[in-house]
């Protein structure tokens, strides 16, 4: 049975001093805030430059190799720097409510040589790359059925997705951990998946965004998701076996694709495909969800 994918890339500058710590048990912690600038066309077909932030951390070794590398002088405030990792949900109990919150569980962080490379300083005095790298790639279940709201930027869809994991502990006992990931799709992507039920298993590209907004009580709430760029329908594995000779007995599908704000299609094919694990489980609660 065939697993969720889950990586997202960030190739961006430390935006502010590194954050070395360490826990009572001696484990080493790094936080980064990365950032950088997307580069995207709009629907009116004006280039924006839209800034981000995201914070990294690094746990253990990493973070003790990368302690000695600032030491040397090899990363600092303004360093452009790759980011591979993956997205992480997790929930906790605040104030009698449930909370929830996508982090970036990061597995390399490696120095990127730009020539004549380009930075913002913004107002904070942080510093961020101009022409950033900001791409998530996810593959895996509806949470719920496609909702879409017309706003005055266009329609916009909305929807969960279920990527699953498993891995063998230390003790070499098998654990599993479905990531709830919000997702958006702007304009022609929300045309294209408006009638989409839970359940529907998808491949996604996009960039992940930060967003904020004030609740019903006053109170000023957080949330991380992925404003879509290209999507993928994909086909159960069951209902399309593959044949002797490799080859998939499914119906093309057309690939679905955003520049900026518009739409492209082009042809591909979905392969064997069965993801169905973690959809046992509940989603989050929405109570932290603007959408």
């Amino acid at each position: 049975m065939a697993r969720g994918m889950n990586h997202i890339y960030l190739v961006g500058t430390i935006a502010r001093d590194p954050e070395p710590k360490f826990t009572q048990t001696g484990l080493a912690i790094c936080d980064l805030t990365i950032a950088g600038e997307d580069v995207v066309v709009g629907n009116d077909g004006a280039t924006r430059n839209l800034p981000w932030y995201h914070r990294v951390s690094l746990i253990g070794k990493s973070a003790e190799i990368f302690m000695e590398q600032m030491k040397t002088g090899a990363f600092g405030t303004g360093s452009a720097v790759l980011v591979e990792g993956g997205l992480d949900h997790r929930t906790w109990e605040a104030e009698g409510q449930k909370r929830n919150a996508i982090s970036i569980k990061t597995t390399r962080v490696e120095p990127v040589d730009r020539p004549n490379m380009e930075v913002v300083t913004d107002a904070g005095g942080g510093v961020r790359l101009a022409n950033a790298i900001n791409q998530v790639f996810l593959i895996g279940n509806l949470g719920r059925d496609v909702e879409t709201r017309t706003t005055a930027g266009g329609d916009v869809a909305g929807v969960s997705i279920a990527v699953s994991e498993s891995w063998m502990d230390r003790n070499n006992v098998k654990q599993e951990k479905t990531h709830w990931i919000e997702l958006s799709f702007w304009r022609e992507l929300a045309d294209i998946v408006r009638d989409l039920k839970k359940g529907t298993p998808i491949l996604v590209m996009g960039r992940l965004k930060n967003e904020s907004w004030t609740d019903q009580n006053g109170q000023k709430r957080n949330t991380t998701k992925v404003e879509v760029t290209r999507v993928e329908v994909l086909s159960r594995g069951p209902s399309n076996p593959t044949n002797l000779t490799g080859e998939a007995r499914t119906t093309p599908q057309p690939s679905r694709q955003a520049v900026g704000t518009g739409a492209a299609k082009q042809g591909s094919q979905s392969r064997n495909l069965d993801i169905d694990e973690g959809l046992s489980q509940l989603p989050p609660e929405d109570d932290d969800l603007p959408f």
